[in-house]
């Protein structure tokens, strides 16, 4: 049987009973399924434009969506040929991605190969020596391995290990270069006990071209960066959305996909997918030969990264939660997939614990909270929100399962950054109407995270919401109104979406935004807590990540999700994780370093921490059951704002 899906074009086989969803993930097409396939969502509609299928409806569809074709892709088996047309709020347009990456102004000035030169630091872990011999001859007939050593200790370099391929491509390089090669060495971690890695051999001098490539595996989205070792010189920076998505949007989903028969292999592809359609962005985008680069490096979560590598996650979400390791040797890209040379080795970040990973730790290396006095909260804002508080001399971890909310999962409408995404909102107070601002100024298409956040602030300061989360019925805006979910309001109406359909904001949507900032929030309450400090004692916060860089101080504090602190005491920093990545890529004194983060960390537990449930239920509220307390200046504009509407409606 033949399945096609548009408007890609994809035409896949099939057999009887096959599930859509499955054959769209087989096929490379992308399917919203926030709850990774178990039917809960009702995100993956498509459209059956010809032939039909078995089940796919459920309370989720109306009969009139129905009658118009529209199933869900999970619970759609095939009968026979069949026309799928995925939904444009479905598809995946990374241009809002991009947009996002560039961030606000209050960046924090971080370092860079400038800062690590005049430091000394600027020592990159994988460095090119050229050499030079005299030919063999019968009076000198020393083998080809002992010639190079000889030469590399006149070069002042000692103690090696060779890799097989370098030994293998040794005799041809000698003989092609006339006794002039090129060593690639790999430094070690420890120098003085470390042993040189020479990895591969070239001949003649190619020592001009030395390359390293920087990867952020993300649970949502793929980054990377193309670096020159001999300059650290940023040559190109692309990402991507992460395939993964299409087995749920949070990690525990992903884990449970993987202990499916057959699953982890289908997720570690994906993510190797992912990897390398952004590797060939970059390489097209930056016109370089990628047979030069040298050196990866990744840093990911702690389920990220078990997953790439293909190692059993799922004693990651079972109690005790036990990661497989902290550490990873170094290994060779070819060998898990990636389009990167043979010879290239990828440095893995360790993990801290299970829900702390490598993505923080190259974070926290990034911004140098570790080699700084000020007490910092660093907060990597996501689907498993993950905070570190302290200084130079300590510091304390933990992991909020905040889900997806925050990137548009979990909410009716919800999407990621990307073109036609409500980003901005503000309402008239009066008549209830909105002013709506999207990615790309293109038509609605649903709710991204960073709009979620505006539209719940500014409801809840012109009283359209109370601090339940409940919406005010009695308001006569006739976009308040009750749908099958209960009252939600309509912010853009059918004939204005590019979707065709009311897109609404609804109290479960607005209930899962309370549960996300409250598991931030509490998370945040508790660590600070738990080490003897509160939230006035923070002389700064630094906020990492894509959605944490695109977050509007002002109504995040608003709803309860930051604290209540002085704007000047914030700093965005983007993409920590990457940010790291290229650092270590760039200085093996920072690399060293790493392995003195992880030891420095204490994890804290949450589901067992004394408080965090007290905290949690506390900061369901908006902003908070405490906030003439906690938030003093919110709850303040909150009061005027309530008694300026009453005033005027009277």
């Amino acid at each position: 049987m033949k399945v096609r899906f548009e408007p890609y074009g994809v035409d896949v086989e099939a057999q009887a009973g096959d599930r859509l969803l499955d054959l769209a993930l087989e096929a490379g097409v992308h399917i919203n399924a926030s709850c990774g396939g178990e039917g809960v969502c009702g995100k993956c509609r498509v459209n059956i434009e010809e032939g039909s299928v078995d089940g796919g409806l459920s309370e989720k569809v109306s009969p009139a969506d129905a009658g118009q074709g529209v199933r869900l892709a999970c619970q759609s088996r095939i009968k026979g040929d069949v026309v799928v047309r995925i939904p444009v709020d479905s598809a995946m347009d990374k241009a809002g991605l991009i947009a996002l990456a560039s961030g606000p102004a209050q960046i924090a000035k971080l370092i860079g190969a400038e800062e690590l030169k005049a430091q000394g630091r600027f020592q990159p872990a994988l460095v090119k020596v050229l050499v030079s011999a005299d030919p063999p001859s019968l009076e000198d007939n020393r083998n080809d391995v002992a010639r190079l050593l000889t030469a590399l200790k006149e070069a002042g370099e000692h103690s090696f290990v060779f890799d097989f391929e370098a030994i293998r491509d040794l005799p041809d390089a000698w003989r092609q270069g006339e006794w002039t090669v090129t060593t690639t060495i790999m430094r070690p971690v420890d120098p003085e006990n470390g042993r040189n890695h020479v990895i591969r051999v070239e001949p003649g001098d190619t020592t001009a071209t030395n390359l390293a490539v920087a990867i952020d595996l993300g649970t949502t989205t793929v980054w990377a960066q193309l670096i020159d070792l001999n300059t650290g010189q940023i040559l190109g920076t692309e990402g991507d959305f992460n395939e993964q998505i299409s087995f749920g949007e949070d990690v525990i989903s992903r884990i449970v996909y993987a202990g499916k028969p057959g699953g982890l292999a289908k997720v570690q592809q994906a993510a190797v997918r992912s990897i390398n359609k952004v590797l060939a962005q970059l390489a097209k985008k930056t016109k370089i030969n990628f047979n030069e680069v040298s050196l990866a490096t990744l840093a990911g979560n702690t389920t990220m990264t078990q997953l790439f590598l293909g190692v059993e996650p799922k004693y990651i979400r079972l109690e005790p939660y036990v990661p497989s390791a902290a550490y990873y040797p170094p290994v060779k890209a070819a060998d898990f997939g990636l389009d990167l040379p043979d010879h290239v080795s990828t440095l893995i970040f360790p993990a801290v614990a299970s829900y702390v990973g490598g993505d923080v730790v190259a974070g926290v290396m990034g911004v140098g909270m570790h080699r700084e006095e000020a007490l910092t909260l660093f907060i990597d804002l996501g689907t498993n929100g993950e905070v570190v508080v302290g200084n130079k001399d300590w510091m304390a971890c933990a992991a909020a399962s905040a889900g997806p909310a925050f990137e548009g999962g979990g909410i009716k409408f919800g999407m990621r950054a990307a073109k036609g995404a409500i980003e901005n909102f503000s309402v008239d107070p009066f008549s209830g109407e909105p002013a709506l601002v999207t990615v790309g100024h293109a038509k609605p298409r649903g709710i991204c995270g960073s709009g979620l956040i505006a539209i719940v602030a500014a409801m809840l300061m012109t009283g359209l919401i109370d601090e339940r989360g409940r919406f005010q019925v009695e308001h006569p805006s006739d976009r308040l109104r009750v749908g099958e979910d209960g009252p939600e309001y309509v912010l853009a109406w059918a004939k204005d979406t590019a979707i065709g359909r009311d897109i609404t904001l609804t109290e479960p949507d607005v209930d899962n935004l309370l549960r996300a900032k409250a598991a931030m929030y509490a998370a945040y309450m508790t660590l600070l807590a738990g080490v003897g400090l509160s939230v006035l004692d923070l002389e700064r916060v630094i906020l990492a990540g894509g959605f944490g860089q695109s977050i509007n101080l002002e109504r995040a504090t608003i709803i309860g999700l930051l604290p209540e602190l002085p704007p000047e005491r914030f700093l965005f920093v983007g993409n920590g994780s990457l940010l790291g990545a290229r650092l270590v890529a760039m200085s093996n004194p920072l690399r060293a370093e790493v392995g003195d983060i992880v030891d420095q960390m204490t994890n804290f537990e949450l589901s067992v921490a004394p408080g965090y449930m007290d905290n949690y239920t506390g900061s369901q509220f908006l902003p908070h059951t405490e906030a003439k307390t906690l938030f003093p200046e919110a709850y303040r504009r909150l009061s005027e704002a309530k008694a300026a509407v009453k005033a005027a409606r009277k």
